[in-house]
């Protein structure tokens, strides 16, 4: 037999197996934590939402919907989500609460599990687990694969509302910050100086999503992460179901339908940007001008997705990949609201006043600022055609 100073040595020197002794001899852990034995009298779900749902306005201001919409995705979702054989098991409607909150104000997970009075990593599973089903239960009916006839419908709203004909969406990318990943270097890290991950969307002009791409690393440019999209791919093979093509209104000129974009974009037959800033005449300066302000819908979605779910103003301190599945969670919820609830929501009215002033909103165009220009792109000789043709129909309608 070694003597004892021999062992401990040896110990000493294996440090894996020292933790394991070591941890063997501790005592058990009390399972919960004497603060979450109170969720049921003293939890915020159990102490406030029931009081809230005899105030819709109250509700609204609180969960970012109605008390109807929330009713309609509690119960569209409230079989998928886990119930434990614990026994007090946290509710659908708790998990439905406890997301929602998580999203509308961008509460840390420590935070929310002290008030609502559960573990940490229970609060985590339950956001993750929740925006998950949220997305993958709504997206087929609220952001599906557009058809033609829906994207045609788009192209009707743009015109009837901006003047701007055959545009089926206004696209653009929002950097979504996000803690820095452990050993992604610089990959996540973008010009603002901070890291994040990027929402490529479409908007229509009732500022809904048609369609999102999340997930790209911020230290991609707009225009590099359009080309290595999905959606970029469907749009060169003709597979995105594009309407056909169409006269411009009041004349015999026929052209494609199209997205537009600002400078980062490039010029395609399928997507339209401005005319470079230098050097401009004035048809090609009144195009940039329309553009500007059609364009402007993509923008001021950007706007109330960010001022109605205050998670996406803030560093979103989980894994790129859970992160992504949070902002499409958004998103979706996004369109649910807008749909179901209409634009009377206090902070959809507050970005369409910052991004479409009064004079702005029916007809009248007035020149916005010029802020630089793109650099050099090659565009085929049809793109450049197809804009010609746009430039030249704003002249005279």
């Amino acid at each position: 037999m070694l003597p004892k100073s021999v062992h401990l040595l040896w110990l000493l020197e294996n440090p894996i197996l020292f933790r394991k002794i070591i941890l063997r001899k501790r005592k058990k852990r009390i399972g919960v934590h004497y603060l979450n034995r109170t969720r049921l009298t003293n939890g915020e779900f159990h102490q406030l939402y029931y009081d809230l749902r005899r105030d819709p306005s109250k509700f609204f201001e609180f969960l970012r919907m109605s008390i109807d919409t929330f009713d309609y995705i509690l119960i569209r979702i409230k079989d998928r989500l886990r119930i434990t054989n614990f026994k007090r098991p946290i509710s659908p409607v708790e998990r439905l609460y406890l997301t929602l909150r998580f999203l509308s104000t961008g509460l840390s997970f420590r935070n929310l599990a002290t008030t609502l009075r559960m573990g940490v990593c229970t609060v985590s599973k339950i956001v993750h687990e929740t925006c998950e089903i949220i997305w993958n239960e709504f997206v087929d009916e609220f952001m599906p694969v557009p058809s033609q006839e829906q994207l045609q419908t788009v192209a009707e709203g743009y015109y009837r509302r901006w003047k701007f004909p055959n545009c089926v969406g206004s696209i653009d990318g929002k950097h979504c910050q996000i803690k820095c990943p452990p050993g992604s270097g610089s990959r996540y890290f973008n010009n603002l100086k901070y890291f994040s991950v990027v929402l490529q969307a479409v908007a229509d002009v009732d500022k809904k999503f048609i369609t999102i791409e999340v997930g790209a690393r911020g230290k991609q440019s707009d225009g590099g992460i359009f080309s290595s999209s999905q959606l970029f791919n469907l749009l060169e093979n003709t597979v995105f179901n594009m309407p056909p093509d169409r006269e411009l209104f009041g004349t015999n000129i026929k052209v494609p339908h199209v997205l537009i974009g600002d400078e980062a974009y490039p010029l395609k037959t399928y997507l339209m940007r401005p005319y470079p800033s230098r050097n401009l005449d004035p048809v090609k300066e009144n195009f940039n001008n329309r553009l500007s302000i059609a364009r402007k819908c993509i923008e001021c979605a950007f706007g109330i997705l960010r001022a109605k779910w205050r998670i996406l103003g803030k560093d979103i301190e989980v894994s790129p990949e859970k992160a992504a599945n949070i902002v499409k969670c958004t998103c979706i919820l996004d369109n649910i609201v807008i749909h179901r609830d209409g634009n009377s929501d206090l902070h959809y009215c507050q970005e369409v006043v910052h991004y479409f002033p009064e004079n702005q909103r029916e007809t009248e165009w007035l020149p916005p600022p010029q802020e630089g220009h793109g650099g050099a792109r090659r565009s085929s000789a049809r793109a450049k055609q197809i804009r010609e043709s746009f430039a030249n129909y704003f002249v005279d309608f």
